[in-house]
């Protein structure tokens, strides 16, 4: 039994370099899906092994020894091994409880002061400009979906390149990439070998956006132009928005984005949308 528990606390370490190969490999919408499903489950079956270990140390105890009958858990280790490892797993749960407490109180106050700001100033459609120096653009979740994006960013931006990035922020709430980044999030808080699997399904949201707004403008380069040039521009950004909204900026991955892109895109026979990158 100790050993099938400690099983699902080892293979998340294998995740993160797996991650990145899914990501190079596949189209980023289905990458996007297939890292953050194996997240979650591997996230889920840690919390599980840690809540297995812990009922186990409890049956060992005087005062819940009668709850055995009832359970009947599989034969494990003596007891030398069982309630250090009880007593670990009681630790670790509690940190993990107390982190993602923390994380998600600062993510929903973060949320909060990101819609009241973008409430007060009036939208046309579905876009809200912010007077900032600062250059930034971010999809905003919520009723209704807003994309936020700052004066400096449109200064920073053609008209072109303006309406490439409009449709990549769009992407964003369209395909709920919030939720996923969300499970990212509550994964990293799991098991500390997926934290680096948080940076690989946020790089693959911003793929799955590139490759919807390169679509939606029928321009690959144009899309890439203006993504490079967001992200070049909002490196310094400062923005209250919380951590699972999706951006364009910053991005490290912009020529990554755009070398590898018409790779994966030419494994799936649709070298004619690649080709004018």
């Amino acid at each position: 039994m100790t050993a099938l528990l400690i099983l699902p606390l080892l293979l998340p370490f294998a995740v993160p370099a797996l991650a990145r190969r899914t990501l190079d490999r596949l189209l980023p919408v289905t990458a996007l899906w297939v890292i953050t499903l194996c997240a979650l489950v591997l996230g889920g079956c840690s919390l599980a092994a840690l809540g297995a270990f812990v009922l186990t140390g409890l049956l060992e105890l005087p005062v819940f020894a009668a709850l055995g009958e009832l359970v009947q858990p599989l034969p494990g280790a003596s007891d030398l091994v069982v309630l250090p490892a009880a007593a670990v797993s009681v630790g670790t749960l509690a940190v993990c409880a107390g982190t993602l407490g923390r994380a998600a109180l600062r993510e929903f106050r973060a949320f909060r002061s990101a819609r009241t700001e973008a409430g007060r100033r009036p939208a046309a459609g579905d876009l809200c400009v912010v007077d900032s120096p600062h250059p930034d653009a971010y999809a905003l979740p919520g009723r209704p979906h807003r994309i936020v994006v700052t004066t400096a960013m449109l200064r920073s931006l053609d008209a072109a390149e303006r309406e490439a990035l409009f449709a990549h922020e769009r992407a964003h709430n369209r395909g709920g990439h919030h939720y996923f980044l969300a499970v990212a999030e509550l994964a990293a808080h799991c098991h500390p070998a997926l934290r680096p699997v948080r940076g690989t399904i946020r790089l693959a949201v911003e793929r799955a956006a590139d490759e919807a707004a390169a679509a939606a403008v029928g321009d690959r380069r144009l899309t890439a132009r203006a993504i490079a040039r967001a992200a070049l521009a909002g490196q310094d950004a400062r923005s209250v928005r919380p951590e699972f909204t999706s951006a364009a900026t910053p991005r490290v991955d912009v020529v990554h984005m755009v070398m590898v892109g018409p790779r994966v895109l030419r494994r799936t026979g649709r070298e004619g949308a690649a080709g004018s990158c």
